[in-house]
C-alpha cells in the first residue's frame, strides 16, 4: 500500500439507514491503490450493503462517496466484482474460458467480433489465475475453488482499480480458501488494485489484510487487524463483553449467547456463539 498514492475509494461522513435502522453513521474512509481492506461483521450488520453502495446499486442516506475521483455509479469499469460462491449446475454448457470472456466483452451489446485480441486477453486472464489447464472444461464440472478462480479472472478483465469480493470463500475448503485469498492478494499488490473483501472467515486472509472495517449494531471500528481484533475493542463496539481468543494460532471471537446488543441476541454476533475450542468466524493466521 502506497502512502502517497491518491485514494481510489473515498467516503466522507457516509451514513446508511433503512427506515429507523442505522447500519453505519459518519464513516470516513480512504482506500489506497494496492490496499487490502477486510469488511467484517455479523449477519445484518451492513457488509453487503456497503458493497452495494460502492457498486452504485444503492445511495447513501447522507455523506459522500467517490471512486477514483468520480461519484460511484452502476456498471463502472473502475470496479471488478467477485460475487458470493454459488456452484454452477453440473449440466451447464458454458466453458471456463467462455465465463472469463464475459468479463472481456460481456458489457457490449449486439453481435461480437471476437478476434485475436479477445482470445489473447482471455488466455492472459486464465494464466493469471492458474486456470489455463481447464480452460475448455464446462464450468459445471469444476470444483468450487476452480470456479472462484474463474470469477476472479472475469472480475479482473477490465483492469479495475477496485476489486470487490462478497464472501468469496463461502463453501470452499481450507485449501481453496487459502489459494483464492493468495490469488486476490497477489493481484492487489501486482496491479495496485484496491481490494474490499467481505468475509465471515478472516483466518485465510489475515496475513494479506492491511486494515479491517468492522461493522456492528449501527457502529463501526476501523484500523489494522492487530488494533481491531482485540477483546477491549470489540467489547466496546458491541457494547457487551466479547472475547477474542487465540486458539492454536487462530483468533476466535466469542460472545455470550444470553446477552443482548441493540435488541438482538448476542449469539447473532457470528452466526452463533462458540466454545473456545472452535473457530467459526474472525480469526488469525492459518
Amino acid at each position: 500500500m502506497s502512502e502517497s498514492a491518491p485514494s481510489v475509494i473515498t467516503l466522507k461522513r457516509a451514513t446508511l439507514k433503512y427506515g429507523q435502522r442505522t447500519l453505519w453513521q459518519d464513516l470516513n474512509l480512504e482506500v489506497s491503490p494496492g490496499e487490502f481492506l477486510a469488511v467484517l461483521g455479523a449477519n445484518g450488520s451492513g457488509k453487503t450493503s456497503f458493497l452495494k453502495i460502492l457498486l452504485g446499486l444503492a445511495p447513501l442516506s447522507s455523506g459522500l462517496i467517490m471512486l477514483d475521483g468520480a461519484p460511484a455509479k452502476r456498471g463502472s469499469r473502475t470496479i471488478g466484482y467477485v460475487p458470493q460462491q454459488k456452484n454452477f449446475s453440473p449440466d451447464t454448457a458454458l466453458r471456463a474460458r467462455d465465463l472469463v470472456g464475459l468479463g472481456v466483452d460481456g458489457h457490449k451489446w449486439g453481435f461480437r467480433m471476437r478476434g485475436r485480441g479477445y482470445h489473447q486477453r482471455v488466455d492472459e486472464l486464465l494464466e493469471m489465475v492458474g486456470a489455463s489447464s481447464y480452460a475448455k472444461i464446462p464450468v459445471g464440472m469444476l470444483s468450487g475453488g476452480e470456479q472462484q478462480r474463474l470469477r476472479i479472472a472475469q472480475a479482473l478483465a477490465s483492469n479495475p482499480k477496485v476489486l470487490l469480493c462478497d464472501e468469496p470463500l463461502l463453501s470452499l475448503d481450507m485449501h481453496h480458501q487459502k489459494a483464492v485469498s493468495e490469488l486476490v492478494a497477489q493481484q492487489a499488490k501486482a496491479n495496485g488494485t484496491a481490494v474490499v473483501f467481505v468475509t465471515h472467515e478472516i483466518n485465510p486472509i489475515l496475513e494479506h489484510v492491511d486494515r479491517v472495517l468492522y461493522l456492528a449494531g449501527g457502529r463501526f471500528t476501523l484500523g489494522a487487524p492487530a488494533d481491531v481484533m482485540r477483546t477491549e475493542v470489540l467489547s466496546k463496539l458491541y457494547q457487551t463483553r466479547v472475547e477474542v481468543l487465540n486458539v492454536d494460532g487462530r483468533l476466535v471471537v466469542v460472545g455470550r449467547p444470553d446477552s443482548v446488543v441493540d435488541g438482538h441476541a448476542e449469539d447473532h454476533l457470528h452466526t452463533h456463539a462458540v466454545p473456545a475450542t472452535k473457530s467459526t468466524f474472525d480469526g488469525g493466521r492459518p
